[in-house]
């Protein structure tokens, strides 16, 4: 007799407060006239602050909406993925990740990602097999909440090495 199990769909709600801080004394009343200064906040964790990029005149000391989108594919990929090493008898000891996104702006000034490519850099202890470790890069993709959320690629070019 098979035993089956029902897995039933869950939704998770995530609520973030954006307050805008750039009103430099005339609001909006000329597109130099602002700051693209915010500030992005949920409850009882810092705020992160946020602006545009500065080709869009943002503030370069600033995080900006498309450095977030690729820090998120990012984190969420390494977090399925030690979660699936973990599970797997692959012992991580080092992860870091330089991840690069690619975004093209139409000539009316509206943009879209084209490409996000992940490159982590990920160690091993030496008892762990390497491939399975590489092989897991691949299942993390598939189970990231970003990356299945996206409407462009997400490529992923680990290297793996051993303490």
């Amino acid at each position: 007799m098979l035993k089956r199990t029902c897995e039933m769909a869950r939704e998770h709600r995530y609520t973030t407060t954006l307050t805008w801080t750039g009103n430099a004394g005339s609001g909006t009343s000329t597109y130099r006239a602002y700051e693209r200064g915010h500030e992005i906040v949920v409850e009882g964790k810092p705020a992160i602050p946020g602006s545009s990029d500065p080709h869009f005149r943002g503030d370069a000391r600033r995080y900006n909406p498309e450095e977030l989108l690729v820090a998120s594919l990012s984190a969420c990929h390494m977090l399925w993925y030690l979660h699936l090493c973990s599970e797997a008898g692959v012992v991580v000891t080092g992860y870091a990740d330089r991840a690069e996104g690619t975004m093209i702006e139409d000539a009316g000034g509206a943009g879209r990602f084209a490409r996000v490519t992940l490159r982590p850099h990920v160690t091993v202890r030496a008892d762990s097999d390497v491939e399975t470790a590489r092989e897991l890069h691949h299942a993390a993709h598939e189970k990231c909440f970003i990356a299945n959320s996206v409407n462009f690629p997400v490529d992923c070019e680990p290297s793996i090495m051993t303490e």
